[in-house]
């Protein structure tokens, strides 16, 4: 397999009504590796959400995505914000704990920005620390996908190193 790396240079969400357990959580991993496939599907979901955010989650063990899990939006104002439709999270959960795995990190999209970053909103609601938070944006025909970790109890964010592996 080929491998690309992606650092990123640079979420709006809502206050969550539904958690996952700690142990839901993988503990942090110094790279996350997504297969071309996985980050293909991510862009099509934000494709098909413009120009709504979408959201979801990215599943795996040991830093290597296995799963994806596109989520309803079900925000007051999915243009601007997202919150996850409980009932897809429950069920995300449960597919994840049935194949054994664990979050690794949670994705949305900015429909209108061309280099993601966080928000202060996504910041502020970044409840899950060890999880990675993938950006997606779109830059005319191009999205662009950039990655990050969010500490909402200091208020910050910085990039998170990824890889997408070719082939």
């Amino acid at each position: 397999m080929r491998r690309r790396d992606h650092r990123a240079n640079e979420l709006s969400g809502v206050e969550p009504k539904q958690t996952l357990a700690a142990d839901d959580v993988e503990p942090l991993s110094a790279v996350i590796h997504l297969r071309r496939e996985q980050v293909e599907e991510m862009t099509r979901h934000a494709r098909a959400a413009w120009p709504q955010e979408c959201c979801g989650l990215v599943a795996g063990k040991d830093g290597r995505a296995t799963s994806i899990y596109p989520l309803r939006n079900v925000a007051a104002d999915p243009a601007v914000a997202y919150e996850a439709a409980p009932e897809d999270l429950f069920a995300a959960q449960r597919r994840m704990r049935a194949k054994g795995e664990a979050l690794l990190g949670i994705y949305h999209s900015h429909p209108r920005s061309a280099e993601p970053v966080p928000s202060e909103t996504d910041v502020r609601l970044a409840y899950y620390p060890r999880a990675v938070y993938f950006i997606i944006g779109f830059s005319g025909d191009e999205t662009v996908l950039r990655a990050f970790r969010l500490f909402e109890d200091q208020g910050r964010w910085e990039p998170a190193p990824f890889v997408i592996l070719e082939g």
